[in-house]
């Protein structure tokens, strides 16, 4: 019987079985498409856990038209990151060790325009990991996978997508050109989903927007404005129409960082406000962080604008320019040496005054600027860019007074690439602002200015797939001329010199983006600034340090009489300070389209503007920190949700944010804030709050997108007394910040109506602006005098208008050679008179108090045309 059983046993294990050669009719693509084919070609199984992605596709060549199984085996061992093993008739299939051979490889590349410009911000990303980035202002990426097969959608708003099929097995550096997308000359259908949520990304508080969709927002005076545009966004407000700045989540507008081309701007406006100093055919896209701030930015505690300028084309010679009602612009660029260096040169004027002559009016209003990059790319891995901005204002009122003001900037860079995995930028840069003033009448010039230059030194270091570092030091050295006093020659008023003010500013930082889990996104890291008061300088001294006092008996606060001066020699230090700046923020995906977000930065700043408008003014001064100043300390915590629907059709973006910030000084009451020597004598040093929910919803494709955003929020300042008897500023309670808007409503839209005719439209409203009234008078001789309520008690009544605009393209097929279109607009369609301020008077006939109405736009239509070549 034994043997009987021993012949079954030999014949059984000798029968025929599945043939064990794979016969390949067409070669698989995903490992899944593989295991099928194995099972039912042979007697093998697949075992393999959960985390193996069987949609994964091959990391292999072209498969022969047979193969045994063990050799199929042997050549994905060889190029897979799975390890397959046989265990009788089952092929188990496991992650291969990371301590073998290298298993990443580093996929680097740039992505141009048709022109062989670099794109900032298009999107790379990978379908079989579900990871990406985007390419910085030099189109450049990097990305740390495993070997394999990769596919990846690049994609770029206003250009076509791009699919490309990657077989990583060593280190690869790829260039791409995408093609523009749209038949119109500048009115783009968005087909792709650049502006869906980046759920996986932990980066929140932050908004994009390129020149596509700034030219689309309608304007008062038809010029595209960047800045104009970022009132759009949630918790972006300004003082209202015709002022400059723009103040962001309750700050002031001297709490914004605004950086061009990486050099600090000190000034954002021409014409008091009605022009910002960006041309829009210039600029490449900005980036505007509300929170969440990386630590490469620092020195404001409000925001970083962060704005980029066109790169010339290194293929062909353009031009680009448009003429409006009252100003005119034009750009060119074209190639230095062609595919190795370009430029770019633009320049945009104004000539309203041309129109005042013509009307006999003497009073005069201009403004002007230039600005040029330059890039040179020396080899594959250096490359030398240059950026330049001059503008200036002109303003002149009859014989009274003229006056010229303005920014200029310069930025020298080298960007070298040691290697795929590390690339530094270093840069020095200058910057100044000068503000100019002759009263004829009196015969003297005021002259006051601020002046900066500075050295960054930045490294970006991709140490793996999951880990990338980004680390980096500057130092700025700033010279501050509050005022200088010059009589000419008639003038019966003596010189005078403010004292000038010398700081500087270094600093460090270090910051980490770490993949944890496919789920879990941080980025965290720290950055350490110092500040450095230095002489020649007197310094005031008061009695207990305090230079201001409190009189009880009037109810006032006064300036405290100095008691000597301490004298500081040049180079001395007056005062130093230093801080750390830690920032966390974290993505945790709950799918595919939703996530969770969170985010925490502190940050310092040194700066500040003193003023009592509501809105910045050419005249107002810079005073940095100082014996009696102490920098501004920002916390801020925010937390939000943000989900993609109908395939990113759709994008829903929502937050909640509290900021809390230490040092906020304040003016009194009756302060003279002008050619103020001893400015420390009319302030009070307090605190702000500021907290809120954001919600914006965009619709990113089809023919018609756009956005809508609100924000709920309030912003409040406190100003104590220095001692508790002393009320400080409204008797120490909390009061509204002169920027607190409640509520804040924007509704934006663009509709492509045919390739010819396309249509945007715009509506903003938003609470009114906190002021002061008098909440009655007294007489005095006969006089009346108002009586005042506590700071901001009051508001201006609620803000709101309503802008259309069209553009038509006369030949929208037209692609090369003279092409055009033409923008009509209309600012505040229904002619709303939207209070800039109101001032409270006696009427002269009447005798009776009342109160008038100052408006700045009304209905406004306008055209300008628009051309390329």
């Amino acid at each position: 019987m034994k043997q009987w059983l021993l012949l079954l046993l030999f014949i059984v294990s000798n029968l025929p079985t599945k043939a064990q050669t794979i016969q390949f009719i067409t070669s698989p693509t995903t490992l899944k498409e593989l295991m099928s084919l194995v099972e039912e070609q042979t007697s093998y199984s697949f075992a393999y856990s959960n985390n193996i992605q069987t949609n994964r596709a091959l990391d292999a060549e072209a498969f022969p038209a047979s193969m045994e199984v063990k050799q199929l085996l042997e050549k994905l061992n060889l190029k897979n990151a799975y390890k397959y093993e046989i265990i009788g008739n089952t092929i188990t299939v496991k992650e291969a060790a990371q301590n073998n051979a290298q298993t990443t490889y580093t996929l680097s590349g740039t992505i141009t325009d048709p022109a062989n410009v670099p794109l900032l911000g298009a999107n790379i990303y990978v379908e079989e990991t579900g990871t990406g980035t985007s390419t910085d202002e030099n189109g450049k990426f990097s990305l740390e996978l495993s070997a394999g097969t990769y596919t990846l959608n690049i994609s770029y708003i206003g250009f076509m997508n791009q699919t490309q099929t990657i077989n990583l097995n060593q280190n690869i550096s790829i260039t791409t050109q995408l093609e523009e997308d749209g038949e119109s000359l500048e009115e783009v259908v968005i087909t792709q989903n650049s502006k869906a949520v980046d759920i996986k990304k932990p980066q929140m508080s932050m908004n994009t927007l390129d020149m596509n969709e700034i030219k689309q927002i309608p304007v008062a005076l038809g010029e595209p404005d960047p800045l104009k545009s970022l009132l759009t966004l949630p918790g972006v407000t300004n003082a209202g129409e015709g002022s400059s700045g723009f103040n962001v989540r309750g700050g002031a507008a001297d709490q914004n960082l605004i950086l061009l081309d990486g050099t600090p701007i000190y000034s954002d406006s021409h014409m008091f406000g009605f022009f910002s100093v960006f041309n829009a055919d210039v600029v490449n896209n900005l980036e505007l962080y509300k929170g969440g701030i990386p630590s490469q930015f620092g020195g404001r505690v409000s925001s970083v604008l962060d704005v980029h300028q066109h790169t010339g084309s290194d293929q062909e010679f353009k031009a680009t320019g448009g003429i409006g009602l009252i100003s005119s612009k034009l750009m060119l660029e074209g190639p230095i040496k062609k595919e190795k260096g370009s430029f770019m040169i633009g320049g945009r004027t104004s000539y309203a005054h041309l129109f005042l002559k013509l009307a006999d009016n003497e009073n005069s209003a201009m403004f002007y600027d230039l600005n040029t990059r330059l890039k040179y790319r020396l080899n594959d891995k250096n490359a030398l860019s240059f950026s330049g901005y001059y503008g200036n204002d002109l303003f002149d009122i009859s014989d009274s007074f003229s006056s010229t003001y303005g920014n200029t900037m310069a930025n020298l860079k080298w960007e070298h690439r040691f290697n795929e995995n590390i690339l530094t930028n270093l840069a020095v840069f200058y910057s100044d602002y000068r503000f100019n003033l002759e009263l004829n009448s009196q015969n003297f010039e005021w002259q006051s200015a601020i002046e900066s230059y500075g050295l960054t030194y930045d490294w970006q270091h991709y140490l793996s797939e999951e880990v990338q570092l980004n680390y980096g030091a500057e130092a700025i050295n700033y010279e501050v001329n509050p005022g200088t006093l010059a009589p000419n020659a008639e003038s019966s008023v003596n010189f005078r010199q403010l004292d000038k003010k010398y700081a500087l500013e270094p600093s460090a930082y270090i910051d980490v983006s770490h993949q944890i889990s496919e789920q879990l996104n941080v980025r965290y890291g720290l950055r350490y600034s110092m500040f450095y008061r230095f002489g020649p300088q007197a310094i005031s001294r008061y009695a207990n340090n305090n230079p201001v006092i409190y009189n009880p008996d009037f109810g006032i606060y006064e300036e405290a009489p100095p008691i000597g001066s301490t004298l500081y020699d040049s180079g001395e230090v007056i005062r130093d300070f230093n801080n750390l700046e830690p920032r966390a923020a974290l993505s945790f995906a709950l799918n595919d389209d939703t996530s969770l977000k969170a985010s925490y930065n502190r940050m310092a700043q040194y700066l500040h503007i003193v003023s009592n408008s509501q809105s910045p003014t050419p005249v107002n001064i810079w005073t940095p920190s100082g014996s009696f100043i102490e920098p501004q300390l920002l916390d801020q915590y925010a937390l939000g949700y943000f989900r993609n629907f109908s395939n990113k059709k759709y994008s829903l973006e929502t937050e909640v944010f509290y900021k809390d910030i230490q040092n906020r000084i304040d003016y009194v009451d009756g302060a003279d804030l002008i050619a103020n020597n001893n400015i420390e004598q009319v302030l009070l040093n307090g605190e702000a709050r500021a907290y809120g929910l954001e919600v914006l919803f965009r619709k990113n494709t089809g023919k018609l997108t756009g956005w809508v955003s609100y924000t709920l929020s309030r912003a409040e300042q406190r100003t104590e007394g220095n001692s508790p008897e002393e009320p400080g500023i409204a008797n120490g309670d909390w009061y509204l910040s002169p920027y607190d808007k409640l509520h804040n409503l924007s509704v934006t839209g663009s509709y492509e109506h045919t390739k010819k005719w396309s249509f945007s439209a715009n509506f903003a409203l938003q609470s009114g602006q906190p002021v002061t009234y008098p909440n009655g008078y007294y007489e005095l001789g006969g006089i009346p005098v108002p009586n005042y309520a506590n700071r901001n008690e009051n508001r201006l009544p609620a803000y709101h208008h309503l802008d259309l605009a069209a553009t038509f393209t006369p030949k929208p097929d037209k692609k090369k050679g003279w092409q055009s279109y033409w923008v009509f607009s209309i600012y505040n369609v229904y002619n709303r008179s939207n209070a800039a301020s109101i001032r409270f008077t006696t009427n002269e006939d009447s005798g009776v108090n009342e109160a008038r109405r100052l408006s700045i736009f009304g209905i406004l239509p306008s055209v300008s045309y628009n051309f390329k070549f």
